[in-house]
Order: structure tokens, then C-alpha cells, then sequence
């Protein structure tokens, strides 16, 4: 008899618990240990910040869904990973043991890297469902007396995606309440230039990227370092490309949304052998830790390396596809480690994504994400907007359904026309 044990139930996580009780025999089990008893759909938060979405729209309790397939819920916070005894250690001093752990925590975020980030102080984020709808309060009120607004991602970050979305579903409701006018944009961004996205560009992500913002007229401030911000004010110091400061920005604000760099999750970090010096999870081709071999991760808790060096500092993406793909690996490699066998699937580690701007959006494909690459396609429109409300209300009822098909290879691929990527 086998236990396996999920350790977070984002979109890699779920889909892991679903995927992984499938596959296995009538007498293993497997545990989802969440901190939250609900899921939450986080590529609509930026929706929910600007009330277009509720808390309701988006979320939903794990626990009658994961009950009806078998599996059990721990809706509870771990405290620490303890991989020499095959254990985690929960907040309220109990442990759960495990044959296998599958670490889908998703990331910590180090807004404490930058005085004065966060919720918590001067700044806006939509990581989280709770910080997307204290976004939404901040931006009811700032709607009814509009100013300045800087919107982007901090130094270390790797996830751009939203950034842009965000600055563009502002600029979409702004012009429906008809008070854009009202409001400067500025996108303030560690990327080298706009469009790179911590991929080092994605087709003409560039110059489609920039004819956004003139068209927009939202300002851009890219090598971007953000030192300290306080109450209205941020203050940036923009590089050049090889690495000297070129110009100190003071930019005053009413409302500003930075997402943050990640690093891991408390649970894990420091674990020599498992962790790299940021907390990520460290893994072989089979998403398997080469130390503790019966851990595996996906997601964004996995360390990936930058696709190039940057004046300032950014990460890379892990995009839902390639999340899905590692859960595949993940699953069939644990199946098969069960049966005696050594791993033989790796994940296939391309970028799909769909931006959704407001009233249109941008679609990529980069395959493989690092370059050189077999395909380099980026793409904008309206189809993309209504391509993504709709991959929304799939996405959610997959998951309260426990289907395991793949959801990328079955919609998203399949609504760019194209069959498959590997």
C-alpha cells in the first residue's frame, strides 16, 4: 500500500490529486494538505481586483469534490517538511507520514525584499484571491477620486503575464467609467524591455508589447530596481543594459499594483539537498529531487534557471501548460517508481498563455520556453479575451469534476488551431 501525499492544491496541485488517484492501485491512497479549504482560479484575480469577478465566481470548496473521488483533505498549514522521516509537520504539532510527497506549494511572496510593498503597505497585488479583493476595495475607492497609478513587476520577479493584464483591464474599466483621463499609467518593470516576459521574448512580443501601451498611453520604465516605496511615492532607479544606473525616478501615486519575486514556501526552505538558496524545490528531468527521490514538485515551486542574464534581476515563468505537463511526469513517474520501475517521462517544459486585456489580449507559444525555439508565436485580438472567458468556466468545472483530461491540449491548444506541442 502506497501513500501519497499532495503538499498544496493550486491548479498543480489539484490537478495532481486527480491525476494521481487515477492512476493509482485500489489499496494506495492519497492526501491534499491545503492551508485553504477552497481552490481558487488565480488567472482571474485580475478581474476580481477591478469587481468583474467575485470571490464566489472563482473559488470553490475542495472538500465534496475530493471526498466523492476518494481523496482525503487536510485543510490545514504545514510547518515543515521533514524528508529524512518521510513526514510533514503540520502547524497544530501533528504529522502526517508519507511514501511519497508531491510539493505543489506554489510560491512565498517576497514583497519584504522591497521596504514599503505589499498589501500590507503601500502597494497592491493580485497573487492571491484575499489580496484581489482588497485590490478591488482600494480600487472602488480610487475610481471615485482618480489620480496617478503605476502598475508592474518588482526586480526578481518572474511572472509578467499579469502585469500586463492588469495595466490593460485598469485602462478597459477606467475608459468605461469614462475617467482614463483621469489616471497616468506608468508600467514599471525589471524586464530588459517591454514584452520580454522572463522569457526573453516570445515572437514580436517586443513591438506588439510596446503599440499596446503608446496605444494605451501608458508609460514604461523598464531595468527598473525598486528601492523603497512610501504612501504616493516610488522610488525607482532605472539601469542601463550593462547594469549602470541611468536615470532615479521619484513616481508619486494614488493606486499601484507590483507583483512581487517569489521564493519558497517556509515548509521547505533551507532543507539541504531539496531547496536551492531561494527555496525553490530542486528536480531531475522526472521532476524527482535527486537527494530525497521520493519527493517530487510542480509548478511554480520548482527551480528553473533564468532564460538569460539581466541588467536586473528576472526569473522565469512556469506557465499552466508546462505546470500540466509536469503533473503528468509526476504522476506516471511515481506510478512507476510504485511498480518497481525507474522514471521514464519528462515534462515537456513549453509556454502557452493566454492575456486577456480588457476587451481583447495576447496569446504565446514558446516551445521549448528556452530558446533557441521550435516555435515562437505570439498573436493578439479579441479572440483572445473571449478565448480566456471562456477557458474560465471550463478550467473551474474540470476541477469540481475531478476530470483529468488535458485541459491545455484540449482547449487552449485547440482554440489556437494548434493539435499538440510535442
Amino acid at each position: 500500500m502506497a501513500h501519497v501525499v499532495i503538499l498544496g492544491a493550486g491548479i498543480g496541485g489539484l490537478n495532481a490529486a486527480y491525476d494521481m488517484k487515477e492512476k493509482l492501485r485500489p489499496q494506495d491512497s492519497v492526501t491534499v494538505i491545503s492551508e485553504n479549504p477552497y481552490f481558487q482560479f488565480t488567472p482571474s484575480n485580475p478581474w476580481l481586483a477591478v469587481n468583474w469577478r467575485s470571490r464566489d465566481d472563482i473559488t470553490f470548496s475542495m472538500a465534496p469534490y475530493l471526498e466523492k473521488k476518494g481523496i482525503k483533505l487536510i485543510a490545514a498549514a504545514a510547518k515543515r517538511v521533514h524528508p529524512e522521516k518521510n513526514e510533514v509537520e503540520m502547524a497544530d504539532g501533528t504529522t502526517v507520514g508519507y511514501d511519497y510527497l508531491i510539493i505543489a506549494t506554489g510560491p512565498k511572496l517576497a514583497f519584504d525584499e522591497v521596504e514599503g510593498a505589499g498589501p500590507e503597505h503601500h502597494t497592491n497585488s493580485i497573487c492571491t484571491v484575499n489580496h484581489a479583493e482588497q485590490a478591488a476595495k482600494r480600487w472602488e475607492a480610487f475610481v471615485t477620486d482618480p489620480g496617478e497609478a503605476i502598475v508592474g513587476a518588482f526586480q526578481g520577479a518572474s511572472c509578467y503575464g499579469p502585469a500586463y493584464e492588469f495595466a490593460m483591464i485598469m485602462d478597459t474599466d477606467l475608459r468605461r467609467r469614462k475617467i482614463r483621463s483621469k489616471v497616468p499609467m506608468t508600467f514599471v518593470t525589471a524586464e530588459p524591455y517591454i514584452g520580454h516576459l522572463g522569457l526573453g521574448g516570445v515572437g514580436d512580443s517586443k513591438g506588439m508589447m510596446e503599440s499596446v501601451l503608446r496605444d494605451k498611453h501608458i508609460k514604461w520604465i523598464c531595468n527598473a530596481k525598486v528601492t523603497k516605496i512610501e504612501a504616493g511615492k516610488m522610488h525607482v532607479v532605472e539601469h542601463n543594459d550593462d547594469g549602470s544606473v541611468k536615470k532615479e525616478h521619484d513616481l508619486t501615486f494614488k493606486y499601484s499594483m507590483m507583483l512581487p519575486a517569489f521564493k519558497g514556501v517556509d515548509a521547505v526552505f533551507g532543507i539541504e539537498g531539496l531547496t536551492n538558496p531561494r527555496g525553490f524545490i530542486v528536480i531531475d528531468p522526472f521532476q524527482r529531487n535527486p537527494k530525497y527521490q521520493n519527493i517530487y514538485s510542480i509548478g511554480v515551486c520548482v527551480a528553473i534557471p533564468p532564460v538569460e542574464a539581466t541588467p536586473v534581476p528576472t526569473g522565469t515563468p512556469k506557465t499552466g501548460y508546462m505546470i500540466e505537463s509536469m503533473v503528468t511526469a509526476t504522476v506516471h513517474n511515481i506510478r512507476n517508481a510504485i511498480d518497481g520501475k525507474e522514471p521514464d517521462r519528462k515534462a515537456t517544459w513549453n509556454a502557452v498563455c493566454l492575456a486577456d486585456f480588457g476587451d481583447n489580449g495576447a496569446a504565446f507559444v514558446a516551445l521549448p520556453q528556452i530558446p533557441p525555439r521550435n516555435v515562437n508565436w505570439f498573436k493578439k485580438g479579441k479572440w483572445v479575451h473571449l478565448a480566456k472567458i471562456g477557458f474560465e468556466k471550463y478550467f473551474i468545472r474540470k476541477m469540481k469534476k475531478g476530470n483529468t483530461e488535458p485541459v491545455y491540449e484540449k482547449y487552449v491548444l485547440k482554440m489556437m488551431g494548434v493539435t499538440r506541442l510535442h
